[in-house]
């Protein structure tokens, strides 16, 4: 089972839907090539440089973590039931009081819709929160969401980076 990456105080916890063969292979997150996660972190702001998946663990020291919903790997997301999902936000909401990350990032609305019965959902801001954590919606950043690109998954990143200046109204 691929481990989570946390810390304390996190001011964000990334959450993806399930890990990939690769990533659950590697022990890496988001390590397929290809994947673009850790360019659109980088190009967010939120680290300094793009860092490699073996390097997931200086995360923590940018106030980052990182999860997944459904901890079973698969080659694609499409492969896991509404259950699996459902269950998983269930597991992921206990996480989720026991860290206080500031803001929950789910990456994937289609997966977020269905494991929180948000069927409206959209990407960014979310009016309901999990726990004391806001939570924001970002793009899937698996290659075979082909509509969003490295530039685009690395602007609604950046509005949730800096979203974090800003006092919660919520």
């Amino acid at each position: 089972m691929l481990v989570d990456v946390l810390g304390p105080r996190l001011n964000v916890l990334l959450c993806g839907i399930n890990p990939g063969l690769m990533s659950e292979a590697t022990g890496h997150h988001f390590a397929r090539p290809g994947n673009r996660f850790w360019p659109a972190l980088h190009l967010s702001g939120f680290t300094p440089r793009l860092l490699a998946p073996a390097e997931q663990h200086l995360l923590p020291s940018y106030g980052l973590g990182i999860t997944n919903i459904v901890p079973r790997a698969s080659a694609k997301a499409s492969e896991l039931s509404r259950d699996e999902l459902v269950e998983g936000a269930r597991a992921l909401a206990e996480r989720v009081a026991e860290l206080r990350p500031r803001v929950l990032a789910i990456l994937g609305v289609s997966a977020y819709r269905t494991a929180f019965d948000q069927r409206k959902a959209v990407i960014g801001p979310q009016p309901e929160q999990v726990g004391e954590a806001r939570v924001w919606v970002l793009p899937n950043p698996s290659g075979l969401n082909a509509h969003w690109t490295v530039t685009t998954i690395a602007e609604e990143m950046a509005r949730l980076r800096a979203s974090l200046d800003r006092p919660h109204s919520g």
